[in-house]
């Protein structure tokens, strides 16, 4: 094995990922008692990058720091009182700091011992555990509920639209163009809209008259407003992202405050990253595994091609363009 190994850090904060990444090389570690070394095969790429270079969450500021946030991996170092790993395993790092790295040596108890090493097996740590924690137990979603998932082509959403249908609701999702909402209808989504063709706001009054039950939000500005008009009696609006507004920084805005809107339907909004629901995350990574290897539920991998670390800044820049249908992966 190579003495040395590359991984992509941060020296300052700002959100132009580029300007913050720079590629390093460092000497290949010998495990502690209690550590893994893990090769990395496959980083998944996520619209939070930005967010964490340009120092909005998951940082204290002590630079140089790991950029990327969940890998999948190959065990081929163990620490001497390593019990859970052998040589060989499978594992997934839902850590930051994993996906731009070619390896990682951490305490064993941040890695998941997992059947095989996919791409798909990777969707289930971050894309489908926040699909699945915001759906199934912070919205609290129940068969026969109407829920709105919006940025529905990419990478989570793609996992809500088949959680939501699993659960017997009628799926609504919102993309940017006409191949986006075919991958969609492939995924059962029983209404799509198209945003750049149809207003969102006019669609949900119009056919859904009653509101949205639960709504998953991942975009913010005139997309948020739009799910805030109209949700339904006792409705859920939930915020896992506002990706219009990661690579610009908060859009300044005048209204009136919001419980306006929501008092009179005993609506509510919940924010949530799935991180800090962590007695939910063994559970739910072994439902989704089990999901993804009975063939009930497409992982949805975008079929653009990212190689090695010098690769991440493109494929952050690629997601970030709209381009992507399901999750960006770089593949090592």
């Amino acid at each position: 094995m190579k003495e040395t190994y590359k991984k992509l850090v941060a020296n300052k904060y700002t959100r132009d990922f580029r300007d913050a990444g720079e590629i390093i090389e460092v000497e290949v570690p010998t495990p502690g008692p209690r550590e893994v070394l893990l090769k990395n095969k496959y980083g998944g790429v996520n619209a939070s990058d930005v967010n964490i270079s340009g120092g909005v969450y998951f940082s204290d500021g002590d630079f140089p720091f790991d950029l990327g946030c969940e890998s999948i991996g190959e065990v081929i170092g163990i620490g001497a009182e390593v019990t859970e790993f052998v040589l060989g395993d499978f594992a997934v790092s839902p850590e930051l700091g994993s996906a731009y790295s070619e390896l990682l040596c951490r305490d064993v108890s941040f890695f998941t011992k997992v059947p095989e090493c996919t791409p798909a097996i990777m969707g289930c740590a971050v894309a489908g555990m926040t699909a699945t924690v915001g759906l199934n137990v912070v919205g609290e979603m129940k068969a026969g509920e109407t829920v709105l998932v919006t940025a529905a082509a990419g990478g989570v959403g793609s996992w809500c639209i088949q959680l939501a249908k699993l659960a017997g609701c009628h799926v609504i999702g919102t993309c940017s163009t006409a191949e986006k909402a075919e991958s969609l209808n492939k995924l059962g989504c029983d209404r799509v809209v198209i945003y750049r063709d149809e207003d969102l706001g006019k669609v949900l009054s119009t056919e859904y008259p009653n509101g949205i039950d639960l709504v998953f939000e991942q975009v913010g500005q005139e997309t948020f407003d739009a799910c805030v008009d109209n949700i339904a009696l006792r409705g859920r609006i939930l915020i896992c992202g506002f990706v219009s507004e990661y690579t610009s920084g908060p859009q300044e805005h005048t209204a009136p405050r919001i419980y306006h809107k929501l008092l009179w339907k005993s609506a509510s909004i919940k924010a949530f990253l799935f991180a800090h629901w962590p007695e939910e995350l063994p559970g739910q990574l072994q439902y989704l595994v089990n999901l993804v290897a009975n063939g009930e539920l497409d992982p949805v991998i975008d079929p653009e091609i990212f190689e090695g670390v010098g690769d991440a800044v493109n494929a952050v820049e690629f997601l970030h363009s709209g381009k992507n249908t399901g999750k960006v992966i770089i593949r090592y």
